[in-house]
């Protein structure tokens, strides 16, 4: 025990110098310089004539347009938020389909001279010696630490165990492998009249259709496709899938002859919120029961559930948009089309990603303007469920946008604009996967709020609730629950 003690010191002292050494260097200084519409960059650091002094990150960055193969200054300035910046130099790398140069440095206005050639972006950056020693220090006394607490940690639950049996409650962890669905619901086609199509996806067509005299939704999937009927059964097929939020799933099944595969599903009236918001404006109090139910449903899905000997591991969407969402004849939301989704599977304690779309592409994995920052820059960390809630998080806040703009309510003695998806009214219908990560990752645009909801009581609240769900850091963004919450807190609140 006094040996286990004394590892335990050693190390922390040696984390503790490892980052005292840097929490007292001296701060970067930054030579800065932002075109127009960039001023986010101010945030990083006070500004003195064309020279930041950072607050946040020891490294400097530079932004350059390539005008005629040429490099053009666009941003320099101290990066936002803390990177590895292992090279001493501006050394820069062509980004956004070749027409912005970026580079990354950590000394003192090193920022304000690229090195660049096109040959250079084929070589590869190799960290100093210096980087290297510090990052094996600190890597290593992190994994000692880690190794010896969960040690010691692991020790004394063993004890803790033997001497107090633990009590399982409704949402105590089950003693069974959680890597189970619920029994799969096969229907028999036969009894399934398909009436008329009422939708086109990417993956499917969905019909109009009766079932045991209830009208359906079919959602039709041809042999090309059969992987992604497989992931979207299975996500429906989660023990505890069944919430208001959520579509009604009610069976598959399979037609030999053509080689298709059916999904059974709740019929929602007034088809997709997409549809939805092109043909109806709402009041104040029917938008809001538009965006609770929308944001109970991934709320939901996004949770982790333990009832007696059931598990219902949490789910991220992946392709939340407009046309992911249904509404119903009552004016609630619920969430469908799950065969992107990634399920976070527990077996034996330990967590592992299931997902259906490691390697799709950016573009075919969710509705293009819907992709946040970081899944459109490609830093999101495939191997962390984390990263793709806070995607979900970040559609969520657009779709909020999306339902409020079309609240006449909100546009008290104007008129209330035409439904347009997000980014549509500054990149036009067409817009690019080039277009879409310089407006929103490098620009750090957003949808245009009002300004007369600056005017009304829930104003501020409301543009406080959007930006706090698509901020440009994921993790600053909300949770969900927390987005469900300040909606339920806007109820008070009367009409404009």
């Amino acid at each position: 025990m006094i040996l286990q003690q004394w590892w335990l010191i050693l190390a922390a002292e040696c984390i503790f110098t490892c980052i005292s050494s840097q929490s007292f260097l001296p701060k970067r200084r930054c030579a800065f310089q932002v075109t127009p519409g960039n001023n986010q960059y101010t945030t990083g650091g006070n500004v003195t004539g064309s020279v930041q002094l950072c607050e946040n990150t020891q490294c400097c960055v530079g932004y350059y347009l390539l005008i005629d193969g040429q490099p053009e200054v666009d941003i320099l300035a101290c990066d936002r938020v803390e990177k590895s910046c292992p090279d001493a130099t501006c050394k820069g790398q062509t980004h956004f389909t070749g027409h912005f140069i970026k580079c990354m440095c950590h000394t003192d206005l090193c920022n304000s001279k690229l090195t660049w050639t096109p040959e250079l972006d084929k070589l590869t950056h190799s960290y100093s010696v210096d980087e290297i020693v510090k990052t094996a220090v600190i890597t290593g006394a992190l994994i000692l630490l880690c190794f010896i607490i969960i040690a010691a940690t692991c020790r004394s639950l063993h004890k803790e165990k033997n001497e107090n049996p633990p009590l399982l409650d409704d949402y105590s962890v089950s003693p069974l492998c959680s890597c189970q669905t619920t029994k799969t619901s096969k229907i028999d086609i036969a009894n399934i009249e398909l009436q008329q199509i009422v939708g086109h996806g990417h993956f499917a067509t969905v019909w109009q259709g009766e079932y045991q005299g209830s009208v359906v939704a079919v959602k039709v999937f041809s042999a090309g496709w059969k992987h992604k009927f497989t992931a979207e059964k299975e996500v429906y097929e989660l023990p505890l899938m069944k919430h208001a939020g959520i579509v009604q799933f009610l069976g598959t099944g399979r037609k030999p002859d053509e080689n298709s595969w059916l999904i059974v599903l709740q019929f929602a009236e007034y088809g997709s919120l997409h549809s939805f918001l092109s043909k109806h404006t709402t009041n104040w109090m029917m938008s809001l029961k538009l965006c609770q139910s929308l944001s109970q449903g991934l709320s939901y899905l996004h949770s982790d559930l333990h009832r007696h000997d059931v598990h219902k591991p949490p789910v991220a969407h992946r392709n939340l948009s407009s046309s992911s969402v249904l509404v119903r004849a009552d004016g609630t939301c619920a969430l469908c089309d799950f065969g992107c989704s990634t399920i976070l599977r527990s077996c034996s304690g330990h967590r592992r990603l299931q997902s259906h779309t490691a390697n799709v592409g950016r573009a075919q994995l969710s509705t293009l303007c819907y992709m946040s920052p970081e899944i459109l820059e490609g830093s999101v960390n495939h191997s962390s469920t984390c990263g793709f809630m806070q995607g979900d998080i970040y559609a969520l806040g657009l779709l909020l946008w999306e339902i409020w703009m079309r609240c006449s309510d909100l546009f008290e003695g104007g008129i209330v604009p035409q439904h347009l998806l997000p980014y549509e009214s500054e990149l036009g219908d067409n817009m690019t996967l080039e277009n879409l990560i310089l407006h929103v990752f490098h620009m750090d645009k957003r949808p245009s709020i009002p300004e007369q909801w600056k005017r009304l009581p829930q104003g501020s609240a409301l543009q406080e609730l959007l930006t706090d769900c698509w901020d440009y850091d994921a993790e600053a963004r909300l949770t969900v629950q927390c987005v469900v919450d300040r909606l339920v807190s806007l109820q008070p609140f009367d009409s404009p």
